[in-house]
């Protein structure tokens, strides 16, 4: 048999591939899914993905299996590490994070102002795989971000930098990074003026610096070969996917709950009341990502958040009995309640870290209201993806319980939003799709989605 096109998705742990046909017709369909474990112990990735495509023809009971294109994402051997150095953290330094986590990266480190022999030991200590530079509005502030890369450059890294500050340092960061190693990017500034983001150029920037230079793990380079367009971050893969459902369907967050982190990604205006009492601008992309709340790697995270005696009354099983054998999968009765109950608390916490707040101000005129961070009231859809949203049998109730956690300060979905589940769990992969067949993605989408135009 032949299909139009592979996805293949090179986790941290699982590798998966997903088949999809027709996809230069008005009807595209998913065909079916294969996984295997991620083979970077073994020193090859690659065993992994044949092992993941055996896996499909299995379950597509095919003795052979070709395609015209495979298209991949990777968040193998730790995904994008990436480092963020600026000039004031709510300003430069806040702008070029939200670029940085919109593209898929995982975050190590960020600094504001000038960097000190601390920081820069740490950034040699984590290795980053890009280093992101900002600092200064246009023809503002100058000196930190040429002190930052100056410092940046003697470190001798070989690694790519990304400089997207102020626009007059531009041929400075030329001649400081001409006579050593790292590759320099240089972009718009994501912070040209006083309260104006401008992320996306940089976001592209990132994704491309990761596939070009980045071999993540022992094997990938075959898989560039075999791979059609570049290989995507996984997690801006999803942000990639949310976009463009946002387009079709309006203003969405996706939760993508996995085995060591909670992705919440958020696609909205707000509200224009909400857009007027706001202290500092927000992208109308964001991503945040908790690295304590996955529900296997973060497990006793979570359960400590919850409390263990509290997990005991609730469940009614024997809860130092489930974590001492605790499986990746969770396959009896007591093990998917447990997980379940992880899962809830995981998109609760991580949903109150990423929605705005409403404050009180109080001055000479009496009390002001002011709005911090992100505005979900405008929310219309609620999405499930990742491995715990997708495969758990409660996983909509999961959902639904944020609507009725009420709290008059925060900006949260109204009741009336619309909970949606990535049956299929495809739709990193369908991220991926979107860049060369965007109308066949949104197709496929909104059939994993089970949701009607």
């Amino acid at each position: 048999m032949k299909v139009n096109v592979l996805v293949a998705e090179i986790g941290s742990t699982t590798t998966v591939v997903n088949a999809f046909q027709d996809i230069h017709t008005p009807c595209p369909k998913f065909i079916g899914q294969g996984q295997f474990p991620t083979t970077v112990l073994e020193g090859d990735v690659n065993i992994g993905l044949q092992g993941a495509i055996e896996d499909l023809k299995k379950s597509l009971n095919l003795d052979k299996i070709e395609y015209d294109e495979m298209l991949a994402t990777s968040s193998a051997a730790g995904g994008l590490k990436m480092t963020v150095h600026g000039l004031v953290y709510d300003m430069t330094v806040r702008a070029a994070k939200e670029a940085a986590l919109g593209a898929g990266a995982i975050i190590h480190q960020v600094t504001a102002g000038k960097l000190k022999r601390t920081d820069l030991k740490k950034i040699i200590d984590i290795a980053p795989n890009i280093i992101l530079l900002a600092g200064g509005v246009d023809y503002g502030e100058r000196d930190t971000a040429i002190y930052n890369a100056e410092k940046i450059a003697e470190l001798d890294l070989k690694i790519p930098v990304i400089y997207a500050g102020n626009v007059e340092n531009q041929e400075e960061m030329r001649e400081i990074f001409k006579e050593v190693g790292n590759k320099l990017y240089i972009v718009e500034n994501v912070y040209p003026k006083i309260d104006q983001l401008n992320i996306e150029p940089t976001r592209k920037v990132i994704q491309d610096a990761f596939e070009e230079h980045i071999i993540h793990a022992p094997g990938m380079k075959r898989i560039k070969e075999m791979v059609k367009g570049p290989i995507v971050p996984t997690p801006g893969a999803v942000m990639e996917a949310s976009k463009l459902l946002k387009e079709s369907l309006g203003d969405l967050i996706t939760f993508d709950v996995g085995g060591a982190t909670t992705d919440l990604h958020s696609v909205t205006e707000g509200s224009e009341e909400i857009n007027r009492i706001l202290m500092s601008p927000e992208p109308l992309a964001k991503r945040t990502v908790e690295g304590d709340l996955g529900v296997y790697v973060n497990m006793l995270n979570l359960v400590d958040r919850i409390g263990r005696e509290k997990l005991q009354e609730e469940l009614d099983i024997n809860i130092q009995k489930i974590i001492a054998a605790y499986p990746p999968i969770p396959k009896t009765p007591e093990e998917i309640k447990f997980v379940e109950r992880l899962t809830q608390e995981a998109v609760v916490t991580a949903l109150e870290r990423h929605v705005g707040k409403l404050r009180y101000l109080y001055g000479t005129a009496g009390k002001t209201t002011v709005a911090e961070g992100k505005d979900l009231s405008n929310v219309k859809y609620i999405i499930g993806t990742g491995g715990a949203l997708t495969r758990l049998p409660n996983k909509i109730n999961i959902l639904r319980g944020l609507l009725k956690k009420r709290n008059q300060n925060m900006l949260l979905p109204t009741e009336e939003a619309k909970i949606l589940i990535d049956h299929h769990y495809i739709m990193a992969s369908l991220g991926v799709l979107s860049k060369p067949y965007p109308e066949a993605a949104l197709n496929l989408m909104k059939q994993s989605l089970r949701c009607a135009d």
